[in-house]
């Protein structure tokens, strides 16, 4: 049988014009692809700087740090529940809670270890030397600050001028105004080892509860007479951040399920989450909080499936979807964390990295399919021409990924940066989730000073 041979540079020519007829037809501006950017800018009046009266003798100062602190008055004296990022925001919270603040501070309690809830505890100690409370784990914690600005890239937005940053997902200014430091930690004198303890303060009962989510050392705080739960960071109103993208441990997911459990059966009638407003009435919080429980199991449960089934994590991402019920619901909007992110990173803690392909066993590096998928396109000016078309259609994914084979052989090619760099700005403005904003945008400005 004879073969028959076509001219090479027609079959190139037929990927490249498949490659701009499927640009032109995926990647076309719809109606409303602004409305994740308007949705986030709305979520911001989360973050205004106010001080709420959640009951009788307990506030919270909300806005003026990147976390939340809650003052609880005693019989004489006060505790406080976190304590911002830093000396200056907490400055800034005992302005603001004036004379509710009664000196002395007879005790701090940390919920967790992470900087942006424990920098600014010698503010309200103020030479009193409170008892410093935490969970046990907190001793051994160390201070979570992901992997940096890898490829320049910042999830929290730090350095995006003020013109292009709009939130943080869990606080409206992340180390932009004041930085989260150490200089005003408080180590824990007092710290429990296990599931709860429980304390009289000042004639206040509280209850301190292990509740490991978004920190192993987790606690959550019950004020069982005035049916008050200071959450921490267990519970927020946005998608909980089981993969953080900034490059942290996958969070376990049926710690977290198990820690919304136990605070769902205390049925508060009043909850401080560790950002964000305040959450009032039993009907509420119990439809807010079994929803949050309800979102994590649901995509644990179908992520174990799929795992079971042979399924590749990207064939995950398409399949699992929240149902409507709690897509709509205020609670798991994805401003933070995503369900894509979630999947992805329980899949790899509970299946490893190989998704079951033995072509990504030992896979090329980018360099050697940059060079190969040079030459399938017939040379650098036609892959470059077919960026540009992916990116005047609207297709900014397909740009961006086209000419990163390129600067995986020349890093500093002017003409794919600047493809990159559009692509990125437009994949970032249509986003809702604030980490994935800041972190395309913060690239985009990194990559533009290489030009």
């Amino acid at each position: 049988m004879k073969s028959i041979r076509r001219p090479r540079k027609k079959i190139l020519m037929g990927v490249l014009m498949m490659a701009m007829m499927a640009a032109s037809t995926t990647g076309l501006a719809q109606a409303g692809e602004f409305e994740g950017r308007e949705k986030l800018k709305a979520h911001s009046q989360e973050f205004r700087a106010r001080v709420d009266e959640v009951t009788e003798g307990v506030y919270a100062a909300i806005g003026y740090s990147a976390s939340n602190v809650t003052l609880i008055q005693g019989d004489t004296g006060s505790i406080i529940v976190d304590t911002s990022a830093n000396p200056a925001d907490a400055q800034a919270i005992v302005a603001a809670f004036g004379d509710r603040l009664v000196r002395p501070v007879y005790a701090i309690i940390y919920t967790h270890n992470h900087p942006d809830h424990t920098g600014g505890a010698t503010v309200f100690a103020a030479g009193e030397k409170p008892d410093i409370y935490s969970h046990k784990l907190m001793i051994t914690a160390e201070p979570h600050t992901g992997r940096g600005r890898r490829d320049g890239g910042d999830a929290f937005g730090t350095a995006l001028p003020d013109a292009q940053f709009i939130n943080a997902g869990t606080q409206l200014e992340y180390g932009r105004l004041t930085a989260h430091t150490r200089e005003g930690f408080l180590t824990p004198t007092n710290t429990f080892d296990g599931q709860e303890d429980t304390l009289t303060i000042d004639g206040v009962r509280i209850q301190l509860i292990f509740t490991p989510g978004e920190a192993d050392e987790h606690i959550s705080v019950w004020l069982p007479d005035r049916k008050t739960l200071i959450a921490g960071d267990v519970f927020l109103k946005t998608f909980p951040n089981i993969a953080p993208l900034r490059g942290l441990p996958t969070r376990p997911a049926e710690k977290w399920i198990a820690s919304l459990d136990k605070l769902i059966a205390l049925k508060p009638e009043h909850v401080v989450p560790g950002h964000m407003g305040v959450l009032n009435g039993a009907v509420n919080i119990n439809d807010a909080l079994t929803a949050y429980r309800d979102g994590i199991q649901f995509v644990l449960d179908r992520t174990m499936e799929g795992i079971r089934a042979g399924r590749t994590p990207d064939e995950l991402l398409q399949q699992i979807k929240l149902p409507q019920r709690l897509a709509e619901h205020p609670y798991l909007q994805e401003f933070y964390g995503t369900v894509p992110w979630a999947v992805r990173g329980i899949y790899a803690q509970k299946a490893g990295w190989f998704d079951g392909n033995p072509t990504h066993i030992f896979p090329m590096t980018d360099q050697e399919r940059g060079k190969r998928m040079l030459q399938l396109a017939g040379g650098k000016d036609r892959l470059l021409a077919s960026a540009r078309a992916s990116l005047a259609s609207g297709d900014f994914q397909w740009a961006a990924e086209q000419v990163d084979n390129i600067l995986a052989l020349e890093p500093h090619n002017r003409d794919a940066l600047e493809i990159k760099i559009k692509a990125l700005r437009e994949l970032g403005e249509r986003q809702m989730n604030a980490t994935a904003r800041n972190y395309y945008l913060t690239v985009a400005m990194t990559l533009e000073k290489q030009l």
